[in-house]
């Protein structure tokens, strides 16, 4: 059975660079009740990313945001079952503190907390701190961030750490108490170099499904990709993929959505996103900073065909975005679907009621079934 997550809106707008898209203001009670509804549908994981700066424009996009670690240790106060992971901005933090804060969820949820590793793209985010170490950044990342885990993994796996390298040494560090198991480590490495670090020291990757609408013939590429890069590591390293759901009863009801939410697409955040993805020149074509600039290209140059996402769009009624994430399911090395919605709290609902009961890859009933059983 495939499994399924939801990528909660821990920014403002959730994932639509739109001024007509539901404004998804970010709060506690609101990234609460989206994880608890997944829960209750059976789904396998919540991810909390982390974003420190927002886009410019009237959209306000990822302008508001929470804080991963936090949030995910008060979610994980008030759920019993869904695995949690909480994105980690390593330049802000030293690893053994990470480790520790970590280790401190796990404390609250034993055996449903993971990570997941971001290094840095944007560099507006750290220059506002005085954190940007430069643009020798961009290319020496993935080198950073092995240290960074390697030296989270023996504190979790040992106590110690004397671990000497050319970011990090370490002086016999201590961490107690240790994780009740093993902490599970992901990330989103999308060029061939950040696939080589998630499969010398990762468990999953977050893998785009592509782009467009209801796209689902290529949606098994990356997750193919992560399999060929991967392999000589001789680790078991599952893909989780990301979309979007913008479902409804009909076909013409779920696409007039989109083409609202399209109508007040946010050039001037595009631009900016534009900019700072492009501050990385050397930026692999297949990176994650590669193909925002080049979508903000090819939008700034034609303003009328320009979207508010552009991740895969799985658009129309519960029958066929259910049949479509069922043919996603079926691609070579997919482990999981992460989720998001256009409005995630009616998003959530349609696809726990509606759309997970219909679909042959997760083999579940709906609550009201359930009930009547």
């Amino acid at each position: 059975m495939v499994k399924i997550g939801v990528f909660i809106p821990i920014g403002s707008r959730g994932w639509l660079i739109s001024t007509t898209s539901p404004e998804t203001y970010p709060t506690f009670d609101l990234n609460k009740t989206i994880v608890q509804r997944a829960e209750h549908y059976g789904l396998d994981f919540a991810l909390a990313m982390i974003k420190l700066r927002g886009y410019n424009g009237p959209s306000e996009y990822w302008q508001h945001n929470l804080e991963a670690f936090t949030l995910m240790a008060g979610i994980a106060a008030v759920t019993q079952k869904i695995k949690l992971y909480a994105s980690i901005a390593l330049l802000t933090l030293p690893p053994p503190l990470a480790a520790r804060m970590a280790s401190t969820i796990d404390s609250i949820a034993p055996g449903r907390f993971g990570v997941n590793i971001v290094t840095g793209w944007q560099p507006k985010e750290y220059q506002q701190m005085g954190l940007w170490p430069g643009d020798a950044h961009f290319r020496d990342r993935y080198a950073y961030a092995e240290e960074y885990v390697k030296v989270m993994k023996e504190l979790w796996e040992t106590g110690t750490s004397n671990f000497q390298g050319k970011y990090f040494q370490m002086d016999d560090c201590k961490l107690s108490p240790q994780p009740s198991s093993p902490i599970e480590i992901v990330a989103a490495g999308a060029s061939d170099r950040g696939m080589q670090f998630v499969g010398e020291l990762c468990d999953y990757n977050f893998v785009g499904a592509g782009s467009g609408i209801n796209n689902t013939a290529n949606s098994g590429d990356n997750a193919q990709r992560l399999l060929d890069v991967t392999k000589p590591y001789g680790r078991k390293v599952g893909a989780y993929t990301l979309l979007m759901i913008i479902a409804d009863r009909t076909d013409e009801m779920a696409f007039a959505k989109w083409e609202h939410y399209k109508s007040g697409t946010d050039l001037e955040a595009i631009e900016w996103m534009g900019e700072q993805s492009g501050a990385d020149k050397n930026a692999a074509a297949n990176s994650t900073a590669g193909g925002m600039a080049r979508r903000a290209k090819e939008m700034l140059a034609k303003p009328e065909s320009a979207e508010p996402t552009g991740m895969l769009k799985l658009i129309g009624s519960y029958e066929n975005v259910a049949r479509m994430l069922d043919e996603i399911a079926e691609k070579p090395g997919i482990e999981g679907i992460m989720l998001t919605f256009d409005d995630f709290i009616i998003g959530m609902e349609q696809f726990g009621e509606h759309i997970q009961p219909l679909m042959k890859s997760r083999n579940v009933t709906s609550a009201k079934d359930q009930a009547a059983a």
